[in-house]
């Protein structure tokens, strides 16, 4: 089987209206939760700085959005800032399984594709945006071994140029010389996981930039690899210790990734989920922060991977949300933890920093490298007392959604820390019609503005 064939197949016949039913919904909430999400990112730490990087390659003056800003990029441009951020806080959704934000490349890229001039419908981009899912998650999916590289920026690549080629109409052989292209940019490092580093959503930025330059070499007529996914020296082959083919084109034909997408209820690495909640169950019994003598929060080795760190002084924000201990301790002491808790008060804060200290994360005995759950947390108390949460689905998976008023004060939440409340219910109002608007550019133009101070 030629992969990178069968890939750009899949995407370029993919349908709206063969979609099922629950595919459709999960496109446009995912869609919606993104977009609020990405509005919210003009605020996060480092934004101003990107927008003026990017700003300062090819100037102000192009056609494509950014969420939020008084502000028209050119494409790749746009694209990367979007990306940017829609993940710089740690709030966009998430394939659990294939370990890949599928969203923060995907929707970024469209975003600057429906933005280049030529009207695009509200359908045509719903699929393309699911074809890109399918491929950034069946990528993620074939994976056998823990992560190696970052990829929801590695495999993010793959899934926008994917998507880019369903949207644009491209043919079967452009379509697979710009996944080439894909290989070629793809890039995305594990090292700024662990330093906790902005570095991590400019991974995510940089593959929606170079997805749609993918896409443009191709359509200007440059080859590219044709053993983009399992030749090798492809992707599979170099990015992954492991990886089983058959995965890839099983996803193909079993339904659609889009469904099994996740929300992130809280803006953390989604490993930390879990956790947070079993230590709000543990606060709803009457368990405080001066009761805990030790709280461990036993899991898959991912969980402890990712956010098993400990808290230290003087951590960033990035790491601060990927870092469990200092985030139980959050909660712990507020209830819960959300976008405005990572001031470099609350990171300084000495009383945070020692409970944290009594809060740790060990690994279980589970053999799956992308396993998020069963999991629990075991508090021992001062008075010697051992109280159990058990976590069997994290909250805001398809095991356990989000409820629609859950969705909706999310993204409200969201829209309210951009500035933009009021546009919150025009934005609800547009994703609900959004698959008969003709032109997605132009309806997205109003709910999407800058916010009015």
């Amino acid at each position: 089987m030629d992969v990178s064939l069968e890939l750009a197949r899949h995407a370029l016949g993919l349908r709206w209206e063969d979609l099922s039913a629950s595919s459709r919904r999960a496109a446009k909430t995912f869609l919606h939760d993104t977009l609020a999400v990405g509005m919210a990112g003009r605020n996060a730490p480092f934004a101003e700085q990107i927008l003026s990087a990017a700003a300062g390659w090819c100037g102000d003056g192009g056609t494509c959005r950014v969420l939020g800003r008084d502000m028209r990029l050119h494409p790749a441009d746009a694209a990367f800032v979007n990306a940017f951020q829609i993940h710089a806080q740690e709030y966009d959704c998430v394939h659990e399984a294939a370990v890949v934000h599928p969203l923060a490349t995907v929707a970024a890229a469209l975003l600057a594709t429906a933005d280049r001039g030529e009207a695009v419908s509200g359908a045509d981009f719903l699929a393309a945006l699911v074809a890109g899912v399918d491929v950034a998650a069946g990528l993620g999916l074939a994976a056998t071994t823990p992560l190696r590289f970052f990829r929801p920026a590695t495999a993010g690549v793959f899934g926008s140029v994917a998507a880019i080629a369903r949207l644009r109409g491209l043919g079967l052989e452009t379509s697979r010389d710009a996944l080439g292209y894909a290989l070629a940019f793809a890039a995305g490092t594990m090292q700024a996981h662990l330093e906790g580093l902005p570095t991590l959503p400019v991974q995510i930025a940089q593959a929606a930039k170079a997805a749609v330059q993918a896409v443009d070499l191709a359509c200007a007529g440059l080859p590219g690899p044709r053993g983009s996914i399992e030749g090798p020296f492809g992707y599979l082959t170099m990015f992954e210790e492991g990886f089983d083919g058959g995965r890839l084109r099983r996803s193909l034909v079993d339904g659609h990734r889009i469904e099994e997408i996740s929300w992130k209820p809280f803006p953390t690495g989604r490993a930390a989920h879990g956790a947070i909640v079993a230590t709000q169950r543990l606060a709803g019994q009457g368990i405080g922060a001066a009761d805990i003598e030790r709280l461990v929060y036993r899991a898959p080795s991912l969980i402890a991977r990712l956010v098993g760190r400990e808290a230290r002084p003087g951590m960033t924000p990035a790491y601060a949300r990927l870092c469990f201990p200092w985030l139980g301790a959050v909660v712990l002491t507020r209830g819960s933890v959300g976008l405005g808790d990572f001031d470099e008060a609350a990171r300084s804060d000495v009383s945070l920093l020692e409970l944290a200290s009594r809060i740790s994360v060990e690994v279980d005995d589970n053999p799956d490298p992308a396993a998020f759950t069963p999991a629990v947390a075991i508090a021992t108390l001062r008075d010697g007392t051992v109280v159990e949460q058990h976590i069997d689905a994290q909250l805001g998976s398809p095991q356990h959604p989000l409820s629609q008023e859950q969705h909706l004060e999310k993204a409200r939440a969201c829209m309210a820390f951009a500035g933009a409340a009021h546009q919150h219910e025009e934005l609800t109002a547009l994703i609900d019609d959004l698959e008969r608007q003709a032109d997605i550019s132009e309806a997205l133009n109003g709910v999407l503005r800058p916010p009015t101070r």
